[in-house]
């Protein structure tokens, strides 16, 4: 009841979430955004460890259920981690819904703001995902999507909880660099899925080739590596002419990223790194996110 009083109090109503002209946040709507990103985000990892551990079977091809259990016996590792993958799921599902539901409960409200919407578009789309990659026994295609629909729900996320706009307006120039940090994250998510890591030795070359001769699967991975490298020079030049902080934040996490990733390669793909090159490349693409508002 006093959750419904709660919710039903103008003061938890964000005041322009009332007028829907400048949007400001309410503190406890913004903790909650930001907790839905958090979230999210330890989502992305666990998806990263259920790959990298070989666990993505770990509930057989049962879902919801995990091997017709609610709750499944934990005797086995690959259950425990995809299980836990699920439940970081289901608590996200439950945040981005009460992002979407809480603002059309409160007085005076006329429309929820677009970004709690798109999330829960995002948030049906990848839990339809989750359970075709699932039933379709891991597909590399599903599971890209899987991942890159992961990024724009962590994204959305973050534009809602981002004073003092919770909308989709973007700084000059950061529009190309958002689609390339994208693609880059596809690309690297496709290299992953097709076992195409280890199929280019070598750093920052293929293998000591600037394009590769072998083809196929280590042409996927250089592609990218092309990629990342046009990144890193594009956020650069952009930091360079924005002349603030965050970009240069933002520099410095690619540049770790770039570091852990040729250390992946260059000590033989060891799990602890693949899982920190995907931790720190989704903190790259939620910088991204944040600094280009």
């Amino acid at each position: 009841m006093k959750f419904v009083n709660i919710l039903k109090s103008r003061s938890f109503a964000p005041a322009a979430l009332r007028t829907y002209v400048s949007h400001p946040m309410t503190r406890r709507y913004t903790l909650l955004a930001w907790t839905a990103a958090a979230a999210t985000y330890l989502l992305i990892v666990l998806g990263a460890v259920v790959r990298i551990t070989g666990s993505g079977m770990g509930c057989g091809d049962h879902w919801p259920l995990c091997n017709g259990h609610l709750f499944p016996p934990l005797d086995d590792i690959g259950t425990v981690i995809e299980w836990s993958h699920r439940l970081v799921a289901a608590l996200v599902s439950v945040l981005v819904v009460a992002l979407a539901v809480i603002p059309g409960l409160s007085p005076g409200v006329s429309r929820v703001p677009r970004a709690p919407l798109v999330a829960l578009g995002l948030l049906v789309l990848q839990v339809a995902l989750g359970a075709i990659t699932v039933k379709l026994a891991l597909p590399p295609w599903t599971v890209v999507l899987h991942l890159g629909t992961a990024m724009l729900l962590l994204a959305t996320l973050l534009v809602a909880a981002s004073p003092p706009d919770p909308g989709f307006v973007l700084q000059p120039g950061t529009i190309g660099l958002l689609t390339l940090a994208y693609l880059t994250v596809l690309f690297g998510a496709l290299t992953a899925n097709l076992g195409a890591a280890a199929a280019c030795t070598g750093f920052p070359l293929c293998g000591g080739e600037i394009w590769p001769s072998a083809g196929g699967l280590a042409l996927i991975q250089w592609v990218h590596r092309l990629l990342a490298y046009t990144l890193s020079g594009y956020v650069v030049w952009w930091a360079v002419r924005s002349r603030g902080r965050g970009a240069w934040a933002v520099v410095a996490l690619v540049a770790l990223q770039v570091a852990v990733g040729a250390a992946t390669v260059l000590l033989g793909l060891p799990p602890a790194l693949q899982a920190a090159h995907v931790a720190v490349g989704a903190a790259v693409w939620a910088g991204f996110v944040l600094a280009a508002r």
